[in-house]
């Protein structure tokens, strides 16, 4: 998501006569979209503001004007322009307004804009004019879940779902400029829905009439709003990719309720279970954070014996960080630093053996593949496999072809495979 309002702003200045800079130091605007997810993140925003600053003075110039958007901004406001001194603050609701933040800027010296109104920023948006073969396409924003660990509801506010036809029209928008694939995004994106109880399975078909995409995919998904028209989706609809990103976070049934999870272990594995009825070649993703307070020894065990069970083809795992604001940050039982790491890079070396196992075990399919760039060899392309694997090989085929490919070679975090069917136009 945060790709996608990067690529929005920078639609937005565009508009207004600006182009993309070679670097951050030969800017006349830097914009930082920022993530409140994990303190680190925070941090570096700061950090970055210092190195802009820094390297105009190294090279005796102007610095920059500097815009701060995202959850950042959201969540700490005025005290960014106190502390960092920065010429804009825009949140996440409010970025469509980046232009006449950055006029105002320029003549009263800072512009501040944190207002979270419903859906008004989509139809502000420029129209989607030029795309890679794979575009991103915000279907939802916010959440109603309020994780004990998490900051999305405050930094994103309450889930909002866009309006069905607003949705159809910029996904062939996308595919007229140039997408063969589109990933429908939200903070829940399978929450969303319409007046009419469409559904993210309904939605999904519509795309699926959409004459020249190619895939479908979706992201980030919350267990308890995995519908079974959605899970039936997966059989039913060939566009939608073999591929559900389904966080859990953890593997013990105390750990989720402190955090607030609507799911428990055994209802999890469950739902797991009906999506590979579904579609049995489905590759599984998920999240995972350690070290939440009061998590034991034992209770990480948990984690790693779900871990076990499932068999992710890749994960996203992180150490607990406390967000300031929420619930968790003041619970009793903060796990030290150095227990946290141990368990991390132990999970981390089981989710690795899970990734390396699914990517051999396509070793010799021929599969689809998507091309989106060039390799750094002469003649080599990258693409991505239905699984959403990286693919390389040895091709003539154009960025946004489909090729059929035989995979000859599986590493831990790539493929390589062989050309078997011409490229499709």
């Amino acid at each position: 998501m945060n790709v996608y309002d990067g690529e929005r702003m920078a639609e937005l200045m565009t508009a207004q006569g600006m182009t993309a800079a070679a670097d951050a130091d030969s800017a006349d605007l830097v914009v930082l979209n920022t993530c409140h997810i994990r303190e680190k993140a925070t941090e570096k925003v700061y950090s970055d503001i210092g190195r802009l600053r820094k390297g105009a003075r190294l090279k005796d110039r102007a610095a920059p004007m500097i815009a701060v958007a995202g959850c950042v901004a959201q969540a700490e406001g005025e005290e960014i322009v106190h502390r960092a001194k920065v010429d804009v603050v825009v949140g996440p609701q409010a970025y469509h307004n980046l232009p006449d933040l950055v006029r105002e800027a320029a003549a009263r010296g800072s512009a501040l804009d944190t207002d979270m109104p419903a859906i008004a920023k989509f139809g502000a948006l420029p129209a989607r004019r030029k795309t890679g073969p794979s575009a991103f396409l915000t279907v939802q924003e916010g959440c109603d879940k309020f994780c004990t660990y998490c900051v999305v509801p405050y930094t994103r506010g309450a889930e909002v779902s866009r309006p069905f036809a607003a949705i159809v029209d910029e996904a062939k928008a996308l595919v007229d400029a140039g997408a063969r694939e589109i990933t429908l995004l939200g903070q829940n994106v399978n929450a969303w829905d319409d007046e009419a109880g469409t559904g993210l399975h309904g939605l999904i078909a519509a795309l699926d009439r959409i004459k020249g995409l190619a895939r479908i995919r979706y992201t980030t998904s919350h267990p308890n709003d995995m519908r079974e028209g959605l899970i039936r989706a997966h059989a039913e609809v060939e566009k939608l990719m073999p591929f559900l990103h389904l966080p859990v976070q953890a593997g013990n049934d105390r750990v989720l309720k402190a955090m607030n999870r609507s799911h428990d272990r055994d209802s999890y594995l469950r739902l797991l279970d009906r999506v590979r009825a579904a579609r049995p070649d489905i590759a599984l993703s998920g999240d995972f954070i350690v070290g939440f307070p009061g998590e034991t020894d034992a209770e990480f065990e948990d984690t790693l014996s779900l871990v076990d069970a499932v068999g992710y083809a890749q994960c996203f795992s992180f150490k607990y960080s406390p967000r300031p604001g929420t619930p968790a940050a003041d619970m009793a039982g903060q796990v030290p630093a150095d227990v946290m790491d141990e368990r991390l890079q132990r999970l981390q070396s089981a989710l690795n053996r899970d990734q390396a196992a699914f990517n051999a075990a396509t070793l010799g399919r021929t599969c689809s593949v998507l091309i989106e760039r060039q390799g750094k060899l002469p003649g080599q392309m990258l693409g991505k496999s239905p699984w959403l694997q990286s693919v390389h090989l040895m091709t003539d085929a154009r960025i946004g072809d489909l090729v059929e490919v035989e995979i000859v070679r599986a590493d831990p975090n790539s493929l390589a495979g062989v050309e078997r069917v011409k490229a499709a136009a």
